[in-house]
């Protein structure tokens, strides 16, 4: 198993990263925040999982050991994927999920895409035993501060994401007054917001 990789950022694509590790550029497939965090040059380290499956070998890469763990164990309920699992992470941080299980926060399921009610009390119930309890380490839970091309970052989300241009377009209209009230807007943050406005005109 590949548990992390470090080296420069080659590429950046809307839900991966290329990291060049020995001369080699390994494909490493992100959520969002994590990706805002990346600069194509700059040096990275990715905790990563590897996903195995007939017909692909897929590497999935998380800003922290904890949330690779989370992922990984979100893969454990019936019915989720890695493919699922990741979109619960690009909405939710690993602390904000486990808080959502211990409360039975259906809500916070259900904003993620893909995730009905019916879904997201069986996943409740699955999880119960299995993420633990919430940390409570502080910070912000969601995001991390970006203080210039929020926009593009947020739209190239929501098209990793699998939502058609024209409806990344509208979301980011939808959050730009909340943004633009904020002085570090946070793309988790607003990744959060916008996939609720599109969760309501679908």
């Amino acid at each position: 198993m590949i548990a992390f990789v470090s080296g420069p950022v080659a590429a950046l694509a809307p839900d991966a990263a290329v990291v060049e590790v020995g001369g080699v550029g390994m494909a490493i497939q992100c959520a969002p925040n994590t990706l805002s965090t990346l600069r194509i040059g700059q040096q990275t380290k990715l905790a990563t999982s590897l996903v195995v499956r007939e017909d692909s070998l897929t590497l999935y890469g998380f800003a922290d050991d904890d949330e690779r763990q989370t992922f990984e164990l979100l893969q454990t309920a019936s019915g989720v994927g890695p493919r699922l699992a990741l979109a619960m992470l690009a909405v939710h941080s690993p602390d904000a999920l486990r808080r959502a299980v211990a409360t039975g926060d259906e809500k916070a399921l259900t904003a993620v895409p893909g995730i009905g009610k019916k879904g997201a009390q069986k996943l409740l119930l699955e999880y119960k035993d299995r993420l633990g309890e919430p940390l409570g380490t502080g910070g912000p839970a969601i995001g991390t501060p970006v203080t210039s091309g929020w926009s593009d970052q947020l739209h190239a989300a929501l098209i990793g994401l699998g939502y058609a241009s024209r409806e990344a377009d509208e979301a980011v209209a939808a959050v730009t007054p909340q943004a633009e009230a904020s002085e570090k807007p946070q793309v988790g943050q607003l990744l959060k917001a916008a996939l609720q406005t599109l969760n309501r005109t679908r």
